[in-house]
């Protein structure tokens, strides 16, 4: 079983979407066996939260079930917990480098770095657009979930 642990600042908006997203597309695809899904922030700023209202209305549009979930901070333990630890955005990199003391087994990653044109997924948070996290997201998601199934 592949583990993959998605995180970004709050663990209430981009995170928590490749989280909802990832697990809809292993079920989509009928290999949900194959992977346990969770997300975490780097920051305490929203623990216990929920899913932000602005993600939860992005993922309804699209059909796509939000996973039940309140925001956790990622520890450093995770690294040993699960096998790829995706951040969003450079910020997200650091800070997971900064909890996990290093990555000495290459498991941190940007999400959009299995895309055909890798980059930074920008915040909902601040940016209000929940449309364009939820094709960012959508993207990655996908570009992972091929690269993982090649592996196989």
């Amino acid at each position: 079983m592949t583990k993959i642990l998605f995180v970004c600042h709050g663990n209430i908006c981009r995170s928590t979407m490749a989280e909802s997203v990832m697990t809809w597309l292993v079920r989509q695809s009928g290999v949900e066996k194959k992977y346990q899904i969770a997300s975490a922030a780097t920051s305490t700023e929203e623990l216990g939260n929920g899913v932000h209202h602005g993600t939860v209305a992005q993922l309804r549009r699209m059909g796509v079930p939000v996973v039940p979930h309140r925001a956790v901070q990622m520890t450093k333990m995770d690294y040993d917990r699960y096998d790829l630890l995706i951040g969003m955005d450079e910020w997200n990199r650091k800070n997971m480098l900064r909890i996990t003391g290093g990555d000495p087994e290459g498991k941190i990653h940007l999400l959009l770095d299995w895309s055909e044109h890798p980059r930074a997924i920008a915040d909902p948070w601040y940016t209000g657009d929940f449309q364009a996290t939820w094709e960012d997201v959508l993207e990655g998601c996908r570009s992972l979930l091929l690269q993982l199934e090649k592996e196989r």
